[in-house]
């Protein structure tokens, strides 16, 4: 049920696309800052007014639909949100004050706004290389299903990804070209070292939670202050002062492009785009976003994820959110939505994968890089945890 904090609009604008185009009529001084436990937050209907989009709130406790046609929705007491038909996630929950409904000034700035106006975001679009990241390798076999294991699955995505992304004429580094394990720090230092470089990582998903999980996420990492998506609680304590990143903005604008053309490309559930402090995207001084392409501890998802059609699908879908992330400062306006890439396939379906032919086993250019030594042979390292590998040491603001 949405609540009665929907603005009416004509019915032809709903029907034209969700132009991000900010009403030349609100200045600056209309933002109606709202104190709540001494932190700033903006009502629904100041966003709504300022970006000149509908917006809506669903009851606490419901969900919202993906089929929902207002470019903002948002959830009463929830950080879950529908932004542009994807679903997105906000630092803090909304909160209800005096009978408005509030969303913390982080989240304005830091999740809807890169959301909305990624074409905005500056510096953005700034990209000569694309530094492709496939998980795990070696030892760390990652997630693993009856069908094989998330290291070979995540390689050979990327491997499918960097001839579309050459095409394009866009420079392509690898993290790792074959089955060894790269340590999490060198696979940041390869971005950083980089020319203009973006850093797309590439993963599967799994659980033992729900063996029925499924769906798609995306992941940049999380602003100075806030709590990671899958915190559960945001305590008075998630406001402290973790470090956070210069590039946060540019690293919300790639996952909103890649991620649309994902969901825009392949049917499969919304998880939504999420925040989180994993070692590389930590690490990384560049813009950088990680993805998580579904469960191989699904049943059916497994069987997708390993037939390697799927996967050329996936690693279409991956390169044109790349190069769209790529024309934003170009031309200077919004990115395609999952609805547009929906009505567009219908009757073009997405570029295959180009063949590229043998792969060497390592790239001596990283390792001149970073140096040798710095690329462990798998029996010279012990055996991590299962998640070791991906979720970040503990940080010390």
């Amino acid at each position: 049920m949405l609540l009665p904090v929907k603005r009416s609009f004509a019915i032809a604008f709903l029907c034209t696309s969700f132009a991000i185009g900010r009403p030349a009529t609100f200045a600056a001084d209309d933002w109606q800052i709202i104190k709540v436990n001494g932190h700033d937050y903006l009502s629904v209907d100041n966003i709504s007014r300022f970006y000149g989009l509908p917006a809506g709130v669903a009851a606490a406790g419901d969900k919202i639909r993906s089929e929902t046609v207002s470019p903002l929705e948002f959830v009463s007491g929830s950080r879950e949100a529908m932004i542009n038909g994807a679903r997105s996630w906000l630092c803090f929950p909304l909160v209800e004050q005096d009978g408005k409904y509030l969303v913390s000034r982080t989240d304005v700035a830091k999740t809807i706004e890169p959301l909305v106006r990624p074409h905005r975001v500056p510096a953005v679009g700034k990209v000569e290389t694309v530094v492709l990241d496939p998980g795990h390798g070696g030892y760390d076999k990652g997630q693993v299903s009856r069908l094989g294991y998330e290291k070979d699955f995540a390689l050979d995505v990327a491997r499918k990804v960097r001839p579309i992304l050459q095409a394009k004429g866009l420079r392509v580094i690898m993290t790792r070209e074959g089955d060894y394990f790269v340590p999490l720090e060198v696979r940041a230092q390869i971005a950083n070292a980089a020319h203009n470089p973006i850093f797309v990582s590439i993963h599967f998903n799994g659980t033992n939670d729900d063996p029925n999980a499924t769906g798609f996420e995306i992941f940049s990492f999380t602003p100075r202050g806030a709590p990671s998506t899958s915190d559960s609680v945001a305590r008075l304590s998630s406001f402290s002062m973790q470090p956070g990143s210069g590039v946060d903005a540019q690293s919300m604008a790639l996952s909103a492009c890649i991620y649309h053309s994902v969901l825009g490309h392949i049917p499969e559930y919304d998880r939504g785009i999420k925040r989180a402090r994993f070692a590389v995207l930590r690490l990384t001084k560049v813009p950088a976003v990680l993805i998580e392409g579904g469960f191989l501890t699904e049943r059916g998802e497994s069987k997708l994820i390993s037939n390697e059609d799927w996967r050329g699908k996936l690693a279409g879908a991956i390169g044109v959110g790349i190069e769209n992330y790529r024309t934003l400062g170009v031309k200077k306006q919004p990115p395609m939505l999952v609805a547009d890439y929906r009505k567009q396939t219908k009757s073009a379906p997405i570029e295959a994968a180009l063949p590229e032919g043998q792969l060497k086993e390592a790239d001596s250019s990283l390792m001149n890089l970073v140096g040798k030594s710095k690329f462990l042979p798998p029996q010279q390292a012990s055996t991590p945890s299962k998640r070791l590998s991906l979720e970040s040491a503990p940080i010390v603001p």
